[in-house]
Order: structure tokens, then sequence, then C-alpha cells
């Protein structure tokens, strides 16, 4: 990316030298026009219906039909007084009869004024009543809610148990709880395929290298054989990688295990320290800027996070590239964020690099440097550790990676937001 020109629309802008502590986000245009005014105040309107819960609905619906219902027992009153003094005053003479006409009328007015007075205040009332009946009625589901917001791939064993009548809610509870019981079989039984099957390709592969290594060690070892041999120990190398993947991918696919206190940037400088001889060799640029960020979760799952990252970062970069990893605070968030240089990316092809033997060329030709589950160990790490993981091509060819953790309970001072 050349000096004055500025990012296209879904990509971010490159770390300038001396800007290494600024974290990079993807800034989003808001569009002008005109009928703007109009368009906002159609927004708010449907914003506001839109974020009525039901529980308000329902409030609102019994107001209404007891106002409806009143406004209609207010007027068959009004008939009624209406018919009843027009009985009794139709035995005197028509004098008298227009003589009393303005009392009937003040009377029907003080009977109208005060049964509208009376309908509004228990309306009120009753709109009151209507709201403590509505969430009485909706307490099962709101049950419901709390516990399909906790529930994940890694805590599909609870249950609602539901207990109360055999109603309609209680049909939902339990139809729920049996879809729960499906889906944790299937997941577990995923898992276990996953892991049970890694774990048997591990020894033949194993065996495997051990018979080459002995054969290509003989010293009457022909060059066409030992050229073959090498072939062979690169294929087997790269399955092992790739069977270790599923291991590693099976195992943060999991609950965690182990929570410890963690400190992001302690984490990004031993993954660096163990990756310098690599980074060394690649002739890259590397440029850090590591600030404490707490977290709590799996020291072994973060450190293969980071590591995923920067070794993601080292294999699809540029001859003379650069990497930028940092460490800190990012939107009142534990992050660790890695940019790398490289070819451009687009936009559309950022989400299928999280996937599974997905790679950025997209193609499987020459992929022995990796078996495409570097950025999906990584999503997986950071689902079991409830953060957020987002991914932006930068200008000028290359990737922008965050991930964010959340803040560890307790936590009462943190450093402040960097930008």
């Amino acid at each position: 990316m050349r000096p004055g020109e500025r990012p296209e629309p879904g990509q971010v802008e490159p770390t300038r030298p001396g800007d290494t502590g600024t974290w990079r986000s993807l800034n989003s245009v808001a569009p002008g026009g005109s009928g703007g005014e109009r368009s906002t105040a159609h927004a708010t309107v449907h914003r506001f219906t839109d974020n009525l819960s039901l529980r308000a609905r329902l409030t609102l619906i019994y107001g209404m039909l007891f106002f409806a219902a009143g406004s209609l027992l207010v007027l068959v009153n009004y008939l009624v007084v209406a018919v009843l003094l027009n009985a009794l005053l139709s035995e005197e003479s028509p004098a008298e009869l227009i003589e009393n006409s303005h009392y009937i009328e003040q009377v029907l007015t003080h009977v109208t004024r005060f049964s509208l007075l009376a309908l509004f205040l228990v309306g009120l009332l009753a709109v009151a009543l209507g709201y403590a009946v509505a969430g009485r009625a909706l307490s099962p589901l709101q049950k419901i809610t709390r516990i399909a917001r906790r529930l994940s791939e890694r805590s599909l064993h609870e249950r609602i148990a539901l207990s109360g009548p055999d109603d309609e809610i209680r049909e939902l509870a339990d139809t729920f709880d049996g879809m729960l019981e499906r889906l944790d079989r299937a997941f577990d039984g995923q898992r276990r395929f996953v892991a049970n099957a890694s774990h048997e390709l591990r020894t033949p592969l194993a065996i495997n290298r051990t018979l080459l290594e002995v054969a290509l060690s003989a010293p009457d070892v022909s060059p066409d054989l030992r050229t073959v041999g090498q072939t062979l120990l690169e294929t087997n190398a790269r399955h092992e990688r790739l069977i270790d993947g599923l291991l590693f991918l099976a195992k943060s696919d999991r609950e965690l295990e182990v929570k410890a206190r963690v400190d992001l940037s302690e984490v990004v400088t031993t993954v660096l320290s163990q990756l310098s001889g690599a980074i060394d060799e690649s002739g890259l640029s590397l440029r850090q800027d590591l600030r404490p960020a707490p977290v709590t979760g799996d020291p072994v799952l973060l450190e293969r996070l980071v590591a995923n990252l920067v070794e993601n970062a080292l294999k699809y970069n540029v001859d003379e590239g650069e990497i930028t990893v940092r460490s800190g605070m990012y939107e009142g968030m534990p992050a660790v964020q890695v940019e790398n240089s490289g070819k451009v990316i687009p936009a559309y092809e950022i989400e299928g690099l999280f996937e599974p033997f997905r790679r950025g060329s997209g193609d499987r030709v020459g992929s022995g440097r990796s078996a495409g589950l570097g950025l999906s160990i990584v999503r997986s790490v950071v689902r079991a550790h409830e953060g957020v993981v987002t991914a932006w091509p930068r200008a000028g060819g290359g990737l922008v990676v965050t991930v964010c953790l959340p803040v560890p309970a307790g936590n009462g001072t943190e450093p402040a937001e960097r930008r």
C-alpha cells in the first residue's frame, strides 16, 4: 500500500513505522444521502416496536382489552341510566318533563364523568396486575431462555427439568430437553471418534517414521532409495502434524478442565522466543508491542492459540515482509492481535479460513507446510474461553487477526484502552 492511499472498504490499514502500539480496527463509513431524517425516524419506530418484550406486549394487550370492555360498559351504563330516568318521568306532564330534562342531563353528565374516572383508575390497576400476571405466566419461558443462553457444545449435559402442570410450556421444555440429549450424544460421539481415530493413527505413523529412519541410516543406501525415503519421511511428518492438529482440535472443543490466571503478554513472549529461530530464518521483520492482558483460562491452549497465529503469519507471508504482534486491552477486553503482510485475501474468503483443511491459497498443492487446522484450532480455543476472534484483510495484502477474551472475574483495575 503506497503512502497517502486509503484502504478499500472492508480492509484494514497496515501498521506504519512508529505506530506499533495502535490497534488495527475495521472502520465503517456511514452512508449519507437525502431522506436521512425520515429513515432515522422510521428506524426509531421499528426499533421501539421490535424491542418490546413479550411481557410488555401481553400487558399492552391486556390493557387495551380492559379499556375496550370498560368503554363498552360505560356506554351501556349511560344508556341504562338514561332509559330508567326517562321511564320514571314518563308519567309526568309535558311541562314538568321539560323542566326536569335539565336535571336529567346533569345526572347523565356526572354519571359519565365519574364512570370514565373510575375506568381510568381501575384501568391503571388492571395494567399493573396484567404486568404481574404476564411475568408470572412467562417465568417458565424465562427459565428456558436462561438455560439456553448458557448452553454450548461443551455444556449440553445441562437440562431444563421444568416442573409444574403438564401444559404447553412443560411440553416445550421436555421437547427441548430431548433435543439437548440427542445433541449431547452426537457431539460426544464425534469428539470420541476424532480422539480415538487420531490416537490409533499415531502409532503406525510413528512405526513408519522409525523404519524409514533406520533404513536411511544404512551406509549402502542408493541415491534413488534415499530420495524416495526422504520424500516418504516428509509425507509421514505432514501426516503426523495433521494427526496432532486433529487431537488438539478435539481437545480444545471440550469444556475447559484447567483454569488459571494467565497474562497474554507473557504467553506471547514465550511463543516468540520458541519461534525466534524460524522468524530469523524467514527474514521477516518482527514488530511487537506487548502490554499486560490478564485472562483466566488454560495456559496450554492459550499458548497453542498464539503459536498458531504467529505460525500462520510466518507461513503465509511474502519475501521481506513483516509481522506485528500486540497484546493488551482492546475495547475493554484482554486481546492479542497478529498482523502480517502477504498475498491479497478477498473479504469473502476470510470466514472460510477458519474452517478445517482450508488454506488461503484455495488449493492443496504445496500444502506440506500446513495441515490446514491452524485457524480452526484458534477459533475452537477462543470459543472454549468464551471469547471472540475476528479477521480482516490487510490493505496491500495480508491478514489482521484479533482475539478478544473475557475480563477475568474480580479484576478491579484494568489497563488503559489503546487505540
